[in-house]
């Protein structure tokens, strides 16, 4: 049995970031992931890294034009350029931990008790090792609804399967019509495949300030999105062409014919195989990994971080739960998630949707005093430069004080701009302060002049 300060099951961003900071520290690490494909984690893998890569080279793709041969032959290379890039990141990040001179392994983890764990190498064999300290660090998995049809159809991929697609699909119907579905909804449009996305609820994108959702659903309308809502899946089939998958709407029956079919329903956390009970690790309701505002478990010398803690399900959440940790034990001890500030984020379709803080819904359902600020991308000289003219800028504020109480970018550079909006929340900074600031020229941050000086 191998005995190590720290057991850290998964090669994320937070798994991996601590496990840096721990060898430096000079205390012993051994860092077990499933597979030699995911070192780096679900962000450099299946997720934020490719997703990108191909979202890049699908507006690049649809400024070229063409017909659908020539489009799907530069689909086939941003897949290739995808592969290349996730491949040197992995190889990056395995290098860099092993110069730390953290130990990696390479297989299935499980608990035995509270402080030992068994490893099903990849190679064959087992290695049980007994950590004083154990992180748990595996991610989410895609989930699978109970669709009729759906896991017995050949045409049906996951968002991490449908970018290893060699082949455009002419016609692509995406079920679930969240974040994750439109960003493929976007990238595959561009691309030059007709999507259809089909969502159970009346709402679109529910969580969002309902102007600006309005203004990216016309946004995708425009570019040739169909989206149906109040529409529930009845079935799943193989069909010649691929697969057909049959909806039920308002209107009533219809069969959408595909090449391929994405599953974009959620991820759940990925706690399958653990064995968490032999630890007496508990978890949530929602099946994620219970954690105080420390990250620690029910059981004190074992942590979550990332995804299967159940939070937000970003790579830079991950990242911050590290600095949490490594704070309780190599630091003071103060950081907490309860005092990250706020958080943004941002959805890559085309304009990007970015967002920081409360719709202005929130902000009236509160009771504040609430002013509201407008802009139109196509106000933006920058905007027009790069022939993205597209979208919406808004500002919710607090009447009483001039604090920024949200922000929803649907726009060029929107990812870059919300960084500064949150700057100024945390600060506790007026809107004033973004508004009078002097930005250079011609850029899209420079928007913030005028975004702010509407403010009424």
């Amino acid at each position: 049995m191998k005995t190590a300060d720290n057991i850290i099951i998964g090669f994320g961003k937070g798994g991996k970031t601590l496990a840096g900071a721990l060898a430096k520290a000079g205390q012993s690490v051994v860092l077990v992931e499933r597979s030699d494909r995911m070192f780096g984690g679900t962000c450099i893998n299946v997720a934020c890294i490719p997703t990108k890569s191909l979202e890049h080279s699908a507006r690049l793709s649809a400024a070229q034009g063409g017909g659908f041969a020539e489009k799907a032959e530069r689909y086939r290379a941003a897949v290739e350029e995808k592969r290349r890039l996730t491949g040197a990141l992995r190889r990056k990040n395995y290098d860099k931990a092993v110069g730390a001179g953290v130990e990696v392994l390479v297989g299935e983890a499980s608990f035995l008790d509270g402080h030992r764990v068994s490893v099903a190498l990849s190679g064959g064999g087992s290695q049980e090792l007994r950590g004083e300290r154990i992180f748990i660090n595996t991610g989410a998995r895609p989930f699978i609804p109970p669709i009729p049809g759906l896991a017995d159809c050949g045409a049906v991929y996951t968002s991490e399967t449908l970018m290893e697609r060699d082949e455009l699909p002419e016609r692509l119907v995406i079920i679930g019509g969240g974040y994750i579905g439109l960003e493929f909804a976007s990238y595959y449009t561009n691309f030059g495949s007709r999507v259809t996305v089909v969502q159970d609820g009346p709402g679109f994108i529910p969580r969002e300030d309902e102007e600006v959702a309005a203004v990216v659903l016309k946004s995708l309308e425009d570019r040739g999105v169909r989206v149906l809502r109040s529409a529930a899946v009845l079935g799943v089939k193989d069909a010649q062409v691929g697969a057909e998958v049959t909806v039920k709407t308002v209107e009533g029956e219809e069969v959408l014919p595909a090449q391929a079919v994405l599953v974009a329903t959620g991820r759940r956390p990925n706690v399958a195989g653990l064995n968490l009970a032999a630890a007496g690790v508990e978890l949530t309701e929602r099946g994620a990994v219970k954690t105080d505002e420390h990250l620690r478990t029910s059981v004190p010398h074992i942590w979550a971080m990332g995804d299967v803690a159940g939070g937000l399900q970003f790579t830079y959440i991950s990242l911050d739960d590290s600095r949490i940790v490594k704070s309780q034990l190599l630091g003071d001890g103060g950081r907490t998630t309860q005092n990250r500030g706020e958080v943004p984020y941002s959805v890559f379709i085309d304009p990007p949707l970015s967002r920081v803080g409360m719709t202005e819904a929130e902000a009236r359902r509160r009771g504040y005093d609430v002013k509201i600020a407008r802009l139109s991308a196509a106000a933006v000289p920058k905007a027009q430069v790069m022939g993205r003219a597209a979208g919406i800028l808004k500002a919710v504020i607090n009447g009483a004080t001039g604090n920024i109480l949200g922000a929803h970018f649907f726009c060029a550079e929107s990812q870059e701009m919300i960084n500064l909006v949150k700057l100024a929340m945390d600060a506790g900074l007026p809107y004033t302060v973004l508004r009078d600031a002097i930005y250079t020229h011609p850029t899209m941050s420079e928007a913030l002049n005028d975004l702010f000086a509407a403010v009424n």
